[in-house]
């Protein structure tokens, strides 16, 4: 896919402009409207890194002065727009770098070929390709710049709900996330959030029961759970789905993921993907509220005091270099270390060459900052691997096609598990088929209820036909004529005698009908930092270490060796606001 990238008006005059074409980078072009103020507080070279922000404020918002917000750079006539990405109103310096050639964010997991402007730009070292022992321990020498209550590190949805929670506590809170934009692995969330007794399922008449979520979230974790944090989970899921409402998050429709006995996989209205909607409504609330937000800072070293306590963090910022940050509460939320290949090479080798659906920022920091002073680890070996990642791609297709109707078949086209069976037993079963990948069939009714699957046949992973047979011949599944037929008398009768599949919402019988093909990949790390019910971090000997608290996918104990589908984003959820809660108390208690 090669596709003109026009997206701004400095493209456009790039395109138009003989001198403009001359010159190398994008700073240098807008020097011909002006000087370093153009983009920067100041004009005098000397004084703009003093000025500049990591979160580089000032100059996103003067990008935005001049060419307008996301909204006004939509171009519906590309077959692609970045400018409309799940990211959402991301800086626009992800992307478009001053002095050094640009990247497309979107390439961190896509392969999208565009031309973008001023592309010929000299490369630059990355600011942060290291972690330098000697400028950390000169920051803590040199002392904290600056001092709050609490510190959040990693801003997905963990630690936007650690933080707004903090806040909401009365504690004075910094976030801090050392990519450019927020979002984690959250903003790669596809399907919901599993809570149980909410008012959305007792609208539609939904029987479910606390005991029913430890019992599926315990035996899907093969019973390594920590037995208290499921009990929390389920007990805190329905109050969590309330918080999300009163932060603005519709979370009104509601299906079935794999491993569950009853519908309650909580999501937005209309088939939106849960992560960038929750990110979205997280990221408003935060600009509501004033909070301290910034990118472009990764935090390197946590901070101790004599008796053992947390003092604070040296955070390396892309302009303002090492820094201590004295804190008396810090929250872990940076994720888990899926998509750091050594890791994974360590702990769990057999996994060492499979795709992931991981966020580039999921490298484990958390993991590790946490070990060096002492931290417990719990289930650290355990990795997840999702059933149903794009294949020869890192793009999840969300468990809920699934749970919504759709079927899974291997090469022949001839289905071989009940398709809302657990991922473990999913990822399995295709490894043990021919060539081992399968294919996910459904038809125009589930379209309607996802609208996420636009997304794929954007993507143009889809393949599609007006006729089953059709279909059959264009991928080769020679049999799933015969599968669909069966299927759907399966379906009339409430009954799937060949893998008693227990719910079947829909059939598949209109056209135009689809298939893609998926193949397991990394996907979760199930084991992580150990904490107790507050989410305090304990160290070695199960003591908790004071004032470091820790939430979502850095920790482990919630969900034992497998994790099902919607656990995700209520652990980051119940367990966000706890540990935000706690944190705050506890900074205000020691003031």
């Amino acid at each position: 896919m090669k596709i003109k990238y026009l997206a701004s008006a400095v493209a456009l005059m790039m395109l138009t402009s003989g001198s403009a074409m001359a010159k190398n980078d994008l700073a240098s072009f807008h020097t011909e409207m002006g000087d370093c103020q153009t983009c920067h507080v100041t004009g005098k070279i000397k004084d703009i890194k003093k000025s500049m922000t990591d979160s580089e404020t000032h100059e996103n918002a003067q990008c935005q002065d001049c060419h307008g917000g996301y909204a006004d750079l939509v171009n519906d006539k590309l077959e692609f727009d970045p400018h409309a990405s799940h990211l959402g109103e991301i800086n626009c310096t992800s992307c478009h770098t001053a002095h050094a050639k640009p990247q497309l964010t979107c390439n961190n997991c896509h392969n999208f070929e565009m031309e973008m402007p001023f592309a010929d730009a000299k490369e630059k070292k990355k600011w942060d390709g290291d972690w330098n022992q000697d400028k950390i321990q000169k920051a803590i020498a040199k002392g904290p710049v600056e001092t709050v209550d609490v510190i959040v590190v990693g801003g997905g949805s963990a630690g936007f709900n650690a933080a707004i929670a903090a806040d909401m506590t009365g504690a004075n809170v910094v976030l801090f996330e050392k990519a450019p934009y927020t979002g984690g692995n959250s903003m790669l969330a596809a399907g919901g959030m599993n809570a149980v007794g909410t008012p959305q399922q007792k609208a539609k008449g939904i029987e479910d029961k606390e005991e029913w979520y430890i019992e599926d979230a315990m035996k899907g974790g093969r019973y390594q759970n920590d037995p208290k944090l499921v009990q929390i989970l389920a007990e805190e899921s329905a109050d969590a789905v309330k918080w999300l409402g009163e932060l603005g998050a519709d979370m009104s429709e509601l299906k079935r993921s794999g491993g569950q006995q009853a519908e309650r996989t909580h999501a937005p209205s209309g088939g939106r993907s849960v992560g960038p909607y929750l990110i979205d409504t997280l990221r408003k609330v935060s600009v509501d509220r004033k909070m301290d937000v910034r990118v472009n800072s990764r935090v390197e070293k946590l901070v101790l005091n004599d008796d053992q306590s947390i003092a604070g963090v040296v955070v390396h910022g892309r302009h303002t270099g090492y820094n201590m940050v004295a804190a008396k509460s810090v929250v872990l939320s940076t994720g888990g270390y899926g998509l750091n290949k050594e890791m994974v090479s360590y702990y769990r080798p057999t996994m060492r060459d499979m795709t992931s659906s991981n966020n580039v920022t999921a490298t484990g920091d958390g993991v590790l900052l946490a070990k060096e002073i002492g931290a417990s680890m719990t289930d650290i070996d355990w990795v997840q691997a999702h059933p149903t990642i794009g294949k020869d791609s890192r793009i999840l297709i969300s468990e809920t096609v699934r749970g919504v109707g759709a079927i899974m078949v291997n090469k022949d086209g001839d289905r071989f598990i009940n398709e809302l069976t657990t991922r473990d037993r999913a990822s399995d079963a295709i490894l043990k088929q021919p060539e081992q990948f399968a294919w996910l069939v459904f038809d125009e009714q589930l379209v309607a209820k996802k609208e996420m699957v636009r997304g794929y046949e954007h993507l143009n992973m889809l393949s599609k036909a007006n006729t089953v047979e059709e279909l059959a011949q264009i991928t080769g599944m020679s049999d799933l004529p015969n599968t669909v037929k069966a299927y759907n008398d399966y379906q009339v009768s409430g009954k799937d005698t060949d893998f008693e599949r227990p719910d079947m919402p829909l059939n598949l019988t209109k056209a135009p009908f689809y298939a893609v093909k998926v193949a397991p990949g990394i996907h979760h790390t199930m084991g992580g930092i150990a904490i107790d019910t507050d989410t305090n971090v304990l160290n070695l000997q199960s003591w908790k270490m004071e004032g470091l608290f820790a939430a979502g996918e850095v920790t482990g104990g919630v969900h034992g060796y497998n994790r099902l589908g919607g656990n995700a984003i209520a652990d980051t959820v119940v367990f966000g606001r706890i540990a935000g809660e706690n944190a705050a108390k506890h900074a205000l208690e020691k003031k």
